[in-house]
């Protein structure tokens, strides 16, 4: 039953958790890391981690969406970032990185409004191609009826459509806005589409035929929008409703299994295996891979609601840098923080409480547990 609290006479609110707020519980059965699987498939597409990388400038260009793809994992390029407004941005991502934290914003805000040349999202998206690896890209609600075809024409595998908020019924007076059901319809490729954070929401994204929805307002250690505008569902408790309705579209749809992915919010090792076990088929991280060596933003992390020309609601963070994609991803570390060997740390939270897969360790125990700092 879900638990209403008492906010004030006027007003009550759920109950909800944030991944800190929960734990996993073993089982009387542990297993070797090493007999663990922590692949995934969406569409035709197979992954040998769970993991798809934010499409943040700081993290993502050509060169690390190859890298990614090559250590097993999806890096969807931004198609509204540097490398599509700059023939070269390599200096901008430098000073991008050296910006003095009072001047960040407005400097940010300045180097992001050259305008996209379309000639380059088709020579950005072959470069990756040509490399042989999944090839994904993303694009905001706003811009993909006007970018899509151009997309479409250089062949990219999966397209993201990813915002602050997306929904499946936006109303605008000003213009017509994206139908998402017809879009997808029209597709060849598949769609993954969020952030979204409710059960309803969820399901009604589901129902445009996305592959997959994303979970959460992404941006993570970036994001102000709780701040900004005050907008918040702790991710432990949006996972396990929007696993829910995919659940329930199942049902249904006569079987249509729609890929949950949760965005945003988990800085750990154990962040990830929490949102898996909360519901979610993989996760996008950014802030973990921001502190990768190969990283553009030189440890620090930055997504596109920071440079927001009307009302930024993300800022420039540093990280600092730890080690290369691959010791990130799959070690070996040299700290006990979990920033390091990601996967590593899935495969033996997995095998600790006896699961030998995603799909077998969404059914983990979990409980409640007071934040420990």
């Amino acid at each position: 039953m879900t638990q209403q609290v008492e906010i004030g006479r006027g007003k009550t609110g759920r109950r909800a958790y944030s991944l800190d707020e929960i734990g996993l519980v073993p089982s009387r059965r542990t297993r070797d890391p090493e007999e663990v699987s922590i692949a995934w498939q969406i569409d035709a597409y197979r992954f040998e981690l769970p993991v798809l990388v934010a499409p943040m400038d700081s993290v993502v260009s050509p060169a690390t969406a190859i890298e990614i793809g090559r250590l097993g994992g999806l890096a969807p390029l931004d198609l509204e970032g540097l490398w599509t407004r700059y023939e070269d941005p390599l200096p901008l991502l430098e000073e991008c990185s050296a910006l003095d934290q009072a001047a960040a914003t407005k400097r940010l805000q300045e180097i992001y409004a050259a305008p996209i040349q379309e000639e380059l999202i088709g020579r950005r998206i072959e470069e990756i191609r040509a490399s042989g690896v999944t090839t994904a890209v993303r694009l905001s609600p706003q811009r993909t009826v006007q970018y899509h075809k151009a997309v479409i024409d250089a062949g990219v595998d999966i397209f993201v459509i990813r915002g602050t908020t997306v929904s499946a019924e936006h109303v605008s007076g000003r213009a017509e806005p994206l139908n998402l059901k017809q879009f997808i319809y029209e597709l060849d490729v598949p769609v993954i589409v969020g952030g979204c954070a409710t059960y309803t929401a969820a399901l009604h994204l589901m129902r445009t035929g996305a592959a997959g929805v994303l979970v959460g307002f992404g941006g993570g250690a970036s994001h102000t929008t709780r701040t900004v505008l005050g907008v918040a569902v702790p991710m432990a408790t949006a996972i396990s409703d929007v696993a829910a309705a995919r659940r329930d579209y199942m049902d249904e749809s006569g079987g249509r299994y729609v890929h949950v992915i949760a965005d945003g919010g988990m800085g750990t090792s154990g962040d990830i295996a929490k949102a898996i076990a909360c519901g979610a088929d993989a996760v996008m991280v950014g802030s973990p891979l921001a502190r990768a060596a190969e990283a553009p933003g030189h440890g620090f992390h930055w997504g596109s609601e920071a440079h927001h020309p009307d009302l930024p609601r993300g800022r420039r963070v540093g990280f600092g840098t730890v080690g290369t994609l691959e010791q990130i991803l799959h070690g070996p570390s040299s700290v006990a923080d979990g920033s390091m060997n990601l996967m590593g740390a899935l495969k033996r939270t997995m095998a600790s409480t006896g699961y030998s897969d995603i799909k077998e360790f969404q059914r983990v125990e979990v409980v409640v547990a007071p934040i420990q700092r």
